[in-house]
């Protein structure tokens, strides 16, 4: 018997091949009727491929009587409802470790774009302004202090780029983590103080929703740059787009937003901001072997086998 799974986003063209070469496969961004669909094929799909940018609420896990699993195109699972999962028993896994490097090096892709104001450079040489004289000078990253928040895989990444550049290394975290020599801050508040790039890594969430606040921003001050590689969630936009208006922060690199893909418009016009449409994993190496990962797993499952990469109960 040939199972139905229902795929709302993720997978490169050639997995996402595949997926139909294994199962029957409804695509529903395809379809007209999205609702009539889902109606129609309730009561047969056993399996959700998602990615970030697709919300599996409760409504519609309830909404399929006998689905079992749901695989995360991607790290973190904050679109997934997870307790209505775990209510019904339903396994959910991701794809951990594959987006490491790739998120990482954006992470400082932004914090030297900003650094070097290399985007305002670019600008400033393509309409011209260079004839009439040099652009305003940037901050050199040799001995300033990167703060990481949330020393995960990603944020030890980070770290060792950073390391590399001859930064100064601190963290914030729930809590220390021996292992290491860096410098740990139980506070976020003083972290960011004492951070001239403060770089966020850490998971999504209702746990680290408006993490970082105005007095989050307002600490990290005016010659203090901010870098967002985790969810946009993670920091409270109204009260970014003030500090920058105000100039409480010197910057910000931004790869996550709160409600992609709506960005503030106001963004757009500031020159101390660089903007990116959350492409951290977007390398052809990384989602391939992502969307490979996302069918392992569902072999794996189908098969009764152990999965490779489950999401904790």
């Amino acid at each position: 018997m040939t199972r139905t799974i229902l795929h709302i986003g993720g997978l490169m063209p050639a997995e996402l091949a595949q997926l139909e070469t294994d199962y029957r496969v409804i695509r529903l961004g395809r379809e007209n009727d999205p609702e009539g669909i889902l109606q129609q094929y309730r009561n047969d799909i056993v399996g959700i491929v998602t990615s970030f940018t697709r919300r599996v609420n409760r409504q519609l896990i309830e909404a399929l009587p006998n689905l079992e699993i749901i695989c995360q195109f991607g790290v973190g699972v904050d679109n997934i409802d997870l307790e209505a999962a775990r209510e019904r028993q339903i396994v959910v896994t991701n794809t951990p470790d594959l987006v490491t490097n790739d998120t990482a090096d954006i992470a400082m892709a932004l914090l030297l774009s900003c650094a070097r104001r290399v985007v305002e450079g670019d600008a400033y040489v393509r309409v011209g302004k260079w004839a009439n004289g040099p652009m305003p000078l940037g901050v050199s990253l040799s001995g300033k202090t990167a703060g990481i928040v949330g020393l995960g895989r990603i944020g030890q990444a980070v770290v060792r780029r950073a390391a590399a550049f001859d930064m100064k290394i601190a963290y914030y975290g729930r809590q220390e983590k021996p292992e290491f020599s860096y410098s740990y801050y139980p506070d976020l508040g003083k972290l960011a103080k004492d951070s001239d790039f403060m770089i966020l890594t850490v998971s999504g969430g209702a746990e680290t929703r408006h993490l970082v606040n105005a007095d989050i921003l307002k600490a990290l001050g005016p010659e203090g740059y901010l870098i967002n590689v985790a969810r946009g969630s993670v920091v409270d936009q109204e009260a970014l787009l003030v500090a920058l208006r105000n100039q409480d922060i010197a910057g910000v690199g931004l790869d996550v937003f709160e409600n992609e893909p709506q960005v503030p418009e106001a963004l757009f016009t500031m020159d101390n901001v660089v903007l990116l449409p959350h492409v951290g994993t977007a390398t052809v190496e990384t989602r391939t072997k992502m969307g490979r990962l996302v069918l392992k797993n569902l072999h794996a499952y189908f098969s009764g086998e152990p999965l490779m990469t489950p999401v904790a109960a």
